[in-house]
């Protein structure tokens, strides 16, 4: 697919703070290779987890078997399991560090004859709107979990086709107890594929990309 051969995001791109990483990629592109087919869908909706003074990261009370892969190399994947469903993050700084950003959204793009066989849904909004969703209809499971997706194979991430202009809000995150006020959720304002109420998605501010 023309939209998958876009060059990959390089190791680079992940090796910043969470923040950072969590908004530039809203726009870019995750792709997903299997037997069946290859899923590209728009990235819509980030949420950054810090690998300090975070109570809301699964780093923050240090590595265990779990979220090993949370203190992995930057741009591996960390794939956690959370009522028998699974979750989908990127990781962010050095090694060790154990900083991510959870896929919270994406708009479908390629293969969504896939998704839907998948999600069991015909709806296009409902196919990748939450991070749950959007691993079902992906098929990414625990078995990616620690997957280098700067590879461009299985699961990877490429750069955004930059055929519009997008505004990108920040907001609080969504679903957690702890660490409530941290403005760490970056999603596009007026995407219908974003997750979250009306009311969480007109708060925050707004920019431009």
């Amino acid at each position: 697919m023309q939209m998958a051969a876009r060059k990959t995001l390089a190791v680079q791109f992940y090796n910043c703070g969470p923040a950072d990483v969590a908004r530039e990629l809203i726009g870019n592109l995750l792709c997903r290779q299997t037997r069946d087919g290859i899923c590209v869908g728009r990235i819509v909706e980030t949420e950054a987890y810090l690998a300090a003074g975070d109570p809301a990261a699964h780093s923050f009370g240090g590595p265990n078997r779990k979220n090993a892969s949370m203190f992995g190399l930057p741009g591996r994947a960390y794939v956690y399991t959370i009522h028998a469903r699974q979750c989908v993050n990127v990781v962010t700084e050095v090694e060790g560090m154990g900083s991510a950003v959870l896929i919270r959204a994406v708009e479908p793009l390629n293969g969504i004859l896939l998704m839907q066989r998948r999600r069991r849904r015909e709806h296009l909004r409902d196919l990748c709107r939450g991070p749950a969703r959007l691993s079902e209809a992906f098929e990414i499971g625990r078995n990616l979990d620690g997957w280098d997706l700067t590879c461009g194979q299985r699961l990877w991430i490429a750069e955004s086709p930059d055929d519009h202009e997008l505004t990108i809000s920040r907001s609080r995150r969504i679903g957690v107890t702890s660490a409530v006020e941290f403005e760490l959720r970056f999603f596009v304002r007026d995407s219908k594929y974003v997750s979250g109420t009306r009311r969480q998605n007109q708060s925050g501010d707004a920019d431009q990309q």
